[in-house]
């Protein structure tokens, strides 16, 4: 098992170099975002293809609309520079992938990390059919999964619950065991989706305690299907300077009983732009587990 802080996530995948990062998936994006920010060396691009609360500029220069010249200038002043399309009452406004694309083969950046899903700042979420807008030229794969999303209920706790539902294979009603959350995670219903086929795919296990028994099932389970995994301590959590834990041995399960019903009456927390636009065949994949639209 592959552990480190938030401030050790740079150093722990190797993201140095020139890279093109996107980060999908729920439970810190944002936050991750940021660390990376303030870890990278100089010439760092922060943005995103989605949107993002237009408060949340992590204490970074912030650039509305920048052109070329005035990405070289931000960065002769600043090591990391947040840049926006666009804001408007409550939210900032990413580029399009091919933008960012474009902004990467420049060399206007020698790191670009993005922002390249949504969920509501829930723990996980599953994308709609037109997500995760992930730039072609992503050479790292960041999917972020909250530890806290382990062991509760899909419905009750995660953004689009039926598509999360769809990818891991169960029922919206059940809970997200880690050998669901490693099926979402792995799936191309899931946060495989739009994945570049030459980026390098990691999974992000955020706000976690190594030593959790959901933690180390969700790790083995990765280990499993040949998926790269690394578990970012929760702020409260002893340091570990060893980047690299024993394996615990036998794996224990959750110990709360695998199906209970929803606190939300009928998939309260799906949106109903969520229910109206999955496709037929996501529909059909969870219908077969009693998920009903």
């Amino acid at each position: 098992m592959w552990v480190t802080s938030l401030d050790g996530v740079a150093q722990a995948l190797g993201l140095f170099g020139r890279r093109l990062v996107a980060l999908v998936g729920g439970g810190g994006k944002t936050t991750l975002l940021f660390a990376l920010g303030r870890t990278l060396p100089p010439r760092t691009l922060l943005t995103t293809t989605t949107r993002m609360g237009r408060e949340r500029t992590g204490g970074f220069a912030c650039l509305i609309g920048p052109g070329e010249t005035d990405l070289v200038d931000a960065f002769d002043a600043d090591d990391a520079v947040l840049a926006w399309r666009s804001i408007d009452e409550r939210k900032a406004v990413g580029f399009s992938p091919d933008s960012i694309d474009r902004w990467f083969a420049s060399g206007l950046a020698d790191r670009i990390i993005v922002e390249a899903d949504g969920a509501r700042r829930r723990p996980f979420t599953a994308p709609a059919p037109w997500e995760p807008p992930i730039p072609s030229s992503s050479t790292n794969v960041l999917a972020c999964i909250g530890a806290e999303a382990l062991g509760y209920v899909i419905a009750d706790r995660l953004h689009r619950p039926l598509r999360v539902a769809a990818a891991a294979e169960c029922s919206p009603y059940q809970r997200l065991t880690p050998r669901r959350a490693a099926a979402a995670l792995t799936s191309e219903l899931g946060m495989r989706k739009n994945v570049p086929a030459t980026a390098r795919f990691s999974v992000i296990v955020s706000g976690a305690d190594p030593h959790d028994p959901q933690v180390q099932e969700l790790v083995a389970e990765l280990d499993q299907r040949g998926t790269e995994s690394l578990v970012v301590l929760k702020t409260d959590s002893p340091k570990t300077d060893s980047r690299a834990l024993a394996p615990a041995g036998d794996h224990a399960p959750a110990s709360a009983p695998d199906l209970a019903p929803a606190s939300a009456p009928d998939l309260a927390s799906a949106s109903a732009g969520d229910l109206a636009s999955a496709s037929a065949g996501d529909l059909a994949s969870a219908g077969a587990h009693g998920i009903r639209p």
